[in-house]
């Protein structure tokens, strides 16, 4: 099998390290300095780890996307892992609220998909950033800054300048499994690749990081899924 990857290289970078992204493209993030034949080596000795990411048929299956949806009442959307609610009510604003269900203002309903992640967005912000400052406290490591972003098809990121980028679409998952993104971005200040070290680090921040792990992987779509 010939795998066909990209690379990015960094000034930044000590280490060569492998991404496979959730549309199965293959990243090499490297060092400025390392060679292609220095790349091209680090890929075959991972073509086995790299065939069964790009292979994981959960992971990647295409999502239905049902054209012209009309939305009704009764419909639920995820919020923490649960799917609550969403009743249309007949109000001026046009901001959602929550109260063990959705209130979504009749006049939102036409841009429901936009008004939905707006609420979205705002409440990782204030639910899943502070989480990350506190477990950062608890590693005893430092970051950059700590950012809600659009990423399809990453649950977060460390980068380069050690900042820490997480999927506003996580605010959907359970808190268990927000704690195990965090606590894997957060890790790489410590360790940059997936060594056994790394996963030590993660499993004695998140306890339950398999259960984590799991799920992600079999509910990964839902948490993709537009309202």
């Amino acid at each position: 099998m010939d795998i066909t990857y990209s690379v990015k290289r960094s000034s930044k970078r000590t280490k060569i390290t492998i991404t496979v992204e959730r549309d199965r493209e293959v990243v090499v993030h490297a060092p400025s300095h390392a060679t292609d034949e220095a790349i091209a080596r680090i890929v075959e000795a991972k073509r086995h780890w790299i065939y069964e990411k790009t292979r994981h048929s959960r992971k990647y299956a295409e999502r239905p996307h049902p054209p012209g949806k009309e939305l009704v009442n009764g419909e639920s959307a995820l919020y923490l892992g649960r799917n609550y609610r969403i009743e249309i009510v007949d109000e001026e604003t046009e901001c959602i609220r929550f109260d063990q269900r959705f209130l979504m203002p009749a006049s939102s309903v036409l841009h429901r998909q936009g008004a939905m992640r707006e609420w979205y967005v705002a409440q990782a912000k204030k639910r899943i950033l502070p989480r990350v400052a506190k477990q950062a406290r608890e590693l005893g490591v430092s970051f950059g800054q700590a950012r809600i972003v659009d990423n399809r098809y990453r649950w977060g990121s460390c980068t380069v300048r050690n900042n820490i980028n997480l999927n506003w679409r996580l605010i959907k998952a359970p808190i268990f499994a927000i704690d195990y993104v965090i606590a894997h971005e957060l890790a790489h200040l410590l360790e940059p690749n997936h060594t056994p070290r790394f996963w030590n680090i993660v499993k004695t921040q998140v306890p339950n990081m398999d259960r984590a792990r799991d799920w992600l992987k079999e509910n990964g779509q839902l948490l993709e899924e537009e309202v």
